[in-house]
């Protein structure tokens, strides 16, 4: 425990005040001999600048509670004090701070021995002061067996002088570390706000880099598929051209072929049309002769109406008629061209070539087909043409003069 020493302590607080500079003493020559002086032999003034410039007050406490008790309620300030009272006499104390105080400057000790002069020892204190670790100079100069009153006075002066531009300079450092300290926080946070940022960016970039990469594999799976297909066609190709020489002329062939049948279909579609057209001009030219030898005949009579008149919505148009009988086409042709239509007709491959049977369906505008007397494959490309034409069809069962007539009934065509 700190122990109440009044008259110590007072004592101590006085040799603490600030350094005054005492009433000028006669010079005195130079000290001779090569002992060194023992921390306790120093100057009274001494004691205050050695301990609170030589050692640092953890490490004051520590050899002051060794030595001298438990001290932990005691200040620093009070610490301080009571270890200077201590080195005025040759106290544990104070020859725990003279071992420490030799251990721990031991090489600037070592260096200032080897001054064999008081005016080279002040020289080198001079260049020691300037610059920043002069603690161990301090301890050195103070103790060395050449230090002078005067130089002692010198050197405790400006030790004084120094521990106030000491403390200005910790002042301004402790206000540059808290300016430094606060914009080290706001530094630190925008870093935590860039780190956030750039991390997300990154999470982001990853996720992008997989998908692309999942993509180029797919797209890469893909690639090597179609090269795959396409070097067995070729190997296929080629091996069909082995085993087939002339196949690939063979190709270009059905292939002209191929265009040749659809221009011959055109061509005879042309030329049903032709027939068609011819056919019924020279239908209008009998009838038109019929009439006028009518005219000629009995000229009061009225003039005979037109065949189309009884069914106008078939009049001119072209009526294909498919399947039936072949003794029953006379009577079909008779039917439909009485109703002022064209007639056309195909057996259905019974007897026509079934190639026609398109280029007669192109150029019909109705279509009848006898459903009983009708091959399967006519029957089917009749009612796909029709249904993908839109072409009207009207199938009938029964092939007779009857049905005919009652399918040419019902039928409505839209005029053209």
């Amino acid at each position: 425990m700190c122990q109440a020493k009044p008259d110590p302590l007072q004592s101590a607080l006085a040799a603490a005040l600030p350094y005054t500079q005492p009433q000028r003493m006669p010079s005195t020559p130079a000290p001779q001999g090569s002992r060194r002086r023992r921390l306790w032999e120093l100057d009274g003034h001494a004691f205050c600048p050695v301990v609170g410039v030589c050692l640092p007050i953890p490490l004051l406490r520590r050899l002051a509670d060794r030595t001298l008790g438990d001290m932990t309620s005691c200040s620093d300030y009070e610490v301080h004090c009571t270890v200077v009272t201590e080195c005025k006499r040759r106290t544990p104390m104070a020859e725990a701070l003279q071992k420490e105080l030799e251990r721990r400057f031991g090489l600037v000790v070592n260096a200032a021995a080897q001054l064999k002069h008081s005016e080279a020892l002040a020289a080198w204190w001079r260049d020691a002061a300037a610059s920043a670790d002069w603690a161990g100079a301090l301890w050195a100069t103070l103790t060395h067996p050449r230090c002078t009153p005067e130089l002692a006075h010198r050197v405790l002066g400006e030790a004084h002088m120094l521990q106030h531009q000491v403390g200005m300079a910790t002042r301004a450092d402790l206000t540059r570390l808290d300016a430094l300290a606060h914009e080290n926080a706001v530094l630190t946070r925008e870093l935590a706000a860039a780190q956030y940022r750039s991390r997300n960016q990154a999470a982001e970039f990853a996720l992008r880099l997989e998908q692309q990469q999942s993509e180029l594999i797919r797209v890469r799976a893909e690639l090597l598929r179609a090269t795959t297909e396409l070097q067995q066609q070729r190997e296929q190709l080629a091996a069909q051209e082995q085993a087939a020489p002339g196949l690939r002329e063979r190709m270009e062939l059905t292939q002209q072929n191929r265009q040749q049948n659809e221009q011959l279909q055109h061509l005879q579609r042309t030329l049903l049309q032709a027939q068609q057209e011819t056919e019924r001009q020279r239908r209008r030219a009998e009838e038109a002769e019929a009439q006028t030898e009518q005219l000629r005949s009995r000229p009061l009579a009225e003039p005979a109406s037109p065949g189309c008149s009884a069914t106008p919505q078939l009049c001119e148009r072209a009526v294909l008629c498919v399947g039936g009988r072949t003794a029953s086409v006379p009577i079909y042709r008779q039917v439909i061209e009485h109703t002022g239509a064209r007639f056309l007709h195909h057996d259905g491959g019974e007897e026509d070539n079934a190639s026609q049977l398109d280029a007669t369906l192109a150029a019909a505008d109705l279509v009848i087909c006898q459903s009983g007397c009708i091959s399967h494959n006519a029957y089917w490309r009749v009612k796909d043409h029709c249904k993908r034409t839109g072409k009207q069809c009207v199938f009938v069962e029964t092939p007779s003069r009857a049905a005919l007539e009652r399918a040419l009934a019902e039928v409505a065509l839209p005029a053209s």
